[in-house]
């Protein structure tokens, strides 16, 4: 492990355990039983540093994590334990992703992005029939790589340099816009009056623009469709920037090869490269880094 990331883990392990987890009340003083001989801050910390290293595989990581971090983590887990514990810690996931978010300096920026991208469960029609996913997940059709999947569909806020502000799985047969909105409406307290959505035309509709407008206080900005008056233009090179996001989860932090089998295993999993990703830009405005989303320095 390279010293940029034994860095990162140092301080986002002092942030986590200073600042984030009594921020959002997170204790386990009062949780009947055993306390995990790996606390939570260390199970932050390694999840982080797994899939900052592009390994997708539980196995591989446990048996990497023994031979190169054994002195860091001394209480690391089985697999099986392992995977446990990150299941059971999707909710802290979602909140220390929030708080990371709240400490950057971009999340005070006006301009947000909103899109979505494919998230394939399954590959063959067999999966599909014995799945525990089914029914929660379902087929859909990604356009822009013109291919059919089946899985969910991962819904994605975030901040011009890629921070995850708000996010979210539907299944891919739920419109873009009623599964935008019902992720926008429950968290709206992470939406700031005035503050400018950027989308793609998949969030054109007079009722969407109406929430976003009347119930939110924001507003709605998306490239013009053929058959209205224009407004905005195509917007061609800001929609790359949530496009380049998604590159980047699904290249460095295999997004796609999260393996879950359960809806708990597959939010999890995407919860943890979310947070990843959350770490990596909070510590590069941290220590002022001219490329806020690069990961390159933290890979190897």
């Amino acid at each position: 492990m390279n010293t940029e990331l034994n860095t990162l883990l140092t301080t986002l392990y002092v942030h986590l355990d200073d600042r984030i987890l009594p921020a959002i009340g997170f204790s386990r003083d009062h949780h009947p039983g055993r306390k995990p001989a790996l606390n939570d801050v260390e199970l932050l910390c390694l999840l982080v540093a797994q899939h900052l290293l592009g390994i997708a595989s539980d196995r591989k990581w446990i048996r990497y994590a023994r031979t190169h971090l054994k002195g860091m983590f001394p209480n690391l887990p089985a697999q099986s334990g392992w995977g446990k514990r990150v299941r059971q810690s999707t909710g802290l996931l979602s909140a220390v992703i929030t708080e990371l978010a709240r400490d950057t300096p971009s999340f005070g920026e006006i301009t947000r992005l909103v899109d979505s991208t494919p998230l394939p469960c399954g590959k063959s029609r067999e999966t599909v029939k014995r799945s525990d996913l089914a029914g929660h997940a379902g087929y859909g059709y990604c356009a822009s790589h013109s291919r059919f999947f089946w899985g969910f569909r991962l819904y994605l806020v975030c901040t011009p340099d890629g921070m995850p502000v708000i996010w979210g799985l539907a299944n891919p047969k739920i419109g873009e816009r009623e599964a935008a909105q019902a992720m926008l409406d429950h968290d709206r307290h992470l939406i700031q009056p005035g503050q400018v959505i950027i989308g793609d035309k998949g969030f054109a509709g007079r009722e969407f623009e109406t929430f976003i407008t009347d119930h939110l206080g924001a507003h709605l900005i998306r490239p013009d469709r053929k058959d209205e008056t224009p407004r905005f233009g195509k917007l061609g090179g800001i929609r790359q920037w949530v496009e380049s996001v998604f590159d980047t989860l699904k290249g460095q932090l295999t997004l796609e090869e999260h393996g879950g089998r359960t809806v708990a295993g597959v939010y999890s999993r995407v919860a943890a490269r979310l947070l990843a990703l959350a770490a990596a830009i909070w510590h590069n405005w941290l220590i002022d880094a001219p490329a806020k989303r690069s990961l390159i320095a933290y890979d190897h």
